[in-house]
């Protein structure tokens, strides 16, 4: 058999490489070895590449835009200086934001993949093997013969339900079960999303198109992997799970009905959440949901509405007693900083997250910076007015999406934000003897918005490695 190599780079989360089973799935497993080696996992991954290299057909990379691009061209480099014949396909959120100025950038790259890559990586790999010509291939961009970069038409959206049969004997499940310290499933249903978010690049990439595996595909799927992996967790990677509420429902009472066993998670917008029962919770409780994450972005309604958010902040609330009844946790993402943000929004943010956050102990609020992620309608609007992205793939290594700020976003508020952040989660996390009386002065800090003097977090920053951001 032909042997196709799949690589997923270094980062610092231990999630199964989701993207790399489903491409590496879709191909005729007869024809073909797929063999993925993942840098969280291989200690020595070029080791594992160059058993392997010789005689591959193809070397594929799955990229994140930030620092996991560092190793995936370290690693890229490496394999183009064993084998310079062999073709180097990158696909993944960065090629499908930048696939044109990728190829530019790296010479060792040959062509990258946009969008949903289950078609369009097969039809790339027959089309390799039978030495016929790239440009009869949609979704992907190449260098021809001539040094030229050429962006082929897009992809349509596929059904899901074609490439519902993922193949995790391509990893090796115990090992990452190992990582995370639970016997935890990754798993993802559902592809796209139909809402426009202004600070999202999901609107670009899938153009607001969105599909699923049907109810029976998967709950047969997740049978036949519960009694294969005996998972006591599923981790829902899908970016709207509940966008229909008759699937859910369905889904929630084929687990039940088949007996199986295990807690599971997934995200949820609070209009979705606002539009179901409070039966239709019971069962997905019933069925083993023990967290939603709903994004909520600011606590003012005028900058959600700004934000195109198309929620509003009574859903929130009504979905965040729901859960706190029936002892759901949740995560409630905020996101302070954005261009033209005023004080009464940002004091909008820490009000609503101060309220929420004490709504349970297994509510958190975290609150992250706005930088400006490429392919959202914010970043094209601040992009007119002067701001400057990453202008080389090198740059958009160093790319810090999650941690930094940006230029919106003062040092006297930044510096305000790292303080709330940190004695809002000591104030309302679960109750602690040990940690009660900091507990109580931590709820004192956030009630009155006091964080002079943060003796307690300088000590907690001397004692706790911070993890570095992938």
């Amino acid at each position: 058999m032909k042997k196709i190599l799949l690589y997923n780079p270094k980062a610092v989360f231990f999630d199964m490489p989701l993207a790399l089973l489903a491409i590496g799935s879709a191909l005729d497993q007869n024809k073909y070895k797929v063999i993925v080696i993942d840098g969280r996992i291989d200690k020595n991954p070029m080791d594992r590449i160059n058993e392997h290299l010789d005689g591959a057909i193809c070397f594929g990379v799955t990229a994140l835009t930030g620092s996991p691009i560092k190793d995936a061209l370290e690693i890229t480099r490496a394999v183009k200086n064993v084998r310079q014949d062999i073709p180097v396909i990158w696909g993944g959120w960065h090629t499908s934001l930048f696939p044109e100025q990728t190829l530019m950038d790296e010479k060792t790259i040959d062509i990258t993949v946009q969008g949903q890559g289950e078609l369009t990586f097969k039809e790339l790999v027959e089309t390799i093997v039978n030495e016929d010509s790239l440009e009869n291939v949609n979704g992907i961009c190449y260098r021809n013969e001539v040094g030229e970069v050429i962006k082929n038409p897009p992809r349509v959206i596929s059904p899901m339900d074609n490439y519902a049969d993922i193949n995790y004997e391509l990893i090796d499940v115990e090992k990452y079960f190992e990582k995370k310290g639970q016997r935890q499933l990754d798993y993802i249903s559902s592809t796209g999303c139909y809402f426009r978010c202004s600070f999202c690049a999901d609107p670009f990439v899938y153009n607001r198109k969105w599909t699923a595996v049907s109810p029976e595909i998967m709950v047969d799927k997740l049978e036949e992997l519960y009694k294969k992996y005996k998972f006591t967790d599923l981790n829902l990677q899908d970016e709207t799970y509940f966008t229909y509420r008759d699937r859910v429902i369905e889904i929630a009472e084929g687990i039940v009905e088949r007996g199986m066993k295990f807690t599971w998670a997934a995200t949820m917008r609070a209009d979705q959440g606002a539009r179901m029962t409070e039966e239709d919770f019971v069962t997905c409780v019933n069925s083993g949901l023990r967290r939603l994450l709903i994004g909520v972005e600011s606590g003012s309604q005028e900058m959600m509405d700004w934000l195109k958010k198309d929620i509003k902040l009574e859903q929130v609330y009504e979905c965040a007693e729901r859960c706190r009844n029936l002892g759901i946790s949740v995560i409630f993402p905020f996101i302070v900083g954005f261009p033209e943000e005023t004080d009464r929004s940002i004091e909008a943010t820490v009000q609503v997250a101060k309220e929420l956050n004490s709504m349970h102990h297994n509510f958190s609020t975290p609150i992250f910076y706005f930088k400006p992620y490429p392919g959202s309608k914010i970043t094209e609007d601040v992009l007119k007015k002067g701001y400057i992205l990453p202008k080389t793939i090198e740059e958009w290594a160093e790319f810090d999406y999650i941690g930094s700020s940006g230029p919106w976003m003062s040092k006297e508020k930044y510096a305000f934000f790292e303080r709330f952040k940190f004695y809002l989660k000591l104030a309302y996390s679960k109750q602690r003897i040990l940690y009660k009386p900091l507990q109580v002065l931590a709820k004192l800090r956030c009630k009155h918005k006091f964080f002079n003097i943060p003796l307690e977090k300088k000590n907690a920053d001397l004692m706790i490695t911070k993890q570095q951001l992938s």
